[in-house]
């Protein structure tokens, strides 16, 4: 905790993101200690990689990878993620963690925007292109895909084992598992609401077992969720502030 104290930038980042709407709390938290009593130390510290991890997004890669949308995207994963996971009793404590997994599901194709443009640039377009489910155009031109390098970037992290499946799973029909099926469910919600981008409009369908863990379709889903525009607006305006 020392170290993100005595950085003030990450400080204050950290600070917008638990005093925004995304989180709720009944008052301002004004420091990283008041902060502990509420979401406690790992989140903390998953909050501070996940700020790093943004600060890294570069918007002139050369797969022409947007990566203010593919933000917008991210944000709304990490928000709805949450808002199901406490929608499904998950404390506060725990659901933060859901916000984080949903925030960096993603995030290894910020990796193959800086370090396999060109592949992934031709992957982005055969999924566009042939309605083929990114994850699935990646394996097949770059043999691995965005969930299973962002595994691998977690781990590099050091995030937690629960954060790392999510992330490798957020595609996988084997779940079994809340935050795994909150983090899917909320990526399909994103994408059939079209907030955002992330470079893959096929929206999943779900399981009979996804039915089942929600008690609903992904259409009755986003309908009981309300006005979607309000957490469009949510995220937009937290990316501008």
């Amino acid at each position: 905790m020392a170290v993100i104290e005595s950085d003030p930038v990450m400080t204050v980042k950290i600070l917008k993101v638990i005093n925004s709407a995304f989180y709720s709390l009944p008052q301002k938290i004004t420091s990283i200690q008041r902060a502990l009593v509420y979401i406690g130390i790992n989140t903390i510290k998953n909050l501070a990689l996940s700020v790093a991890a943004i600060g890294a997004l570069n918007p002139h890669n050369k797969a022409g990878f947007d990566t203010g949308l593919f933000l917008e995207h991210s944000l709304v994963v990490g928000v709805l993620s949450k808002k199901l996971a406490e929608r499904m009793g998950v404390p506060l404590m725990q659901s933060s963690d859901y916000f984080v997994a949903g925030l960096l599901h993603d995030f290894g194709k910020i990796v193959f925007a800086e370090f396999m443009p060109y592949e992934f640039k031709l992957a982005l377009e055969k999924s566009k292109t042939q309605q083929v489910d990114l994850h699935l155009a990646e394996l097949e031109i770059m043999g691995i895909n965005h969930a299973q390098a962002g595994r691998m970037l977690a781990l590099k992290w050091e995030l937690a084992e629960n954060l790392a499946n999510a992330i490798d799973l957020h595609h996988s029909v084997t779940r079994g598992d809340l935050l795994v099926d909150c983090v899917f469910a909320a990526n399909q919600i994103a994408k059939k609401c079209r907030i955002g981008d992330a470079g893959n409009s096929v929206i999943e369908p779900f399981s009979e077992e996804l039915v089942n863990v929600f008690g609903m379709s992904l259409d009755e889903l986003v309908v009981s969720l309300g006005d979607m525009s309000i957490i469009k607006s949510e995220v937009q305006q937290f990316m501008q502030a």
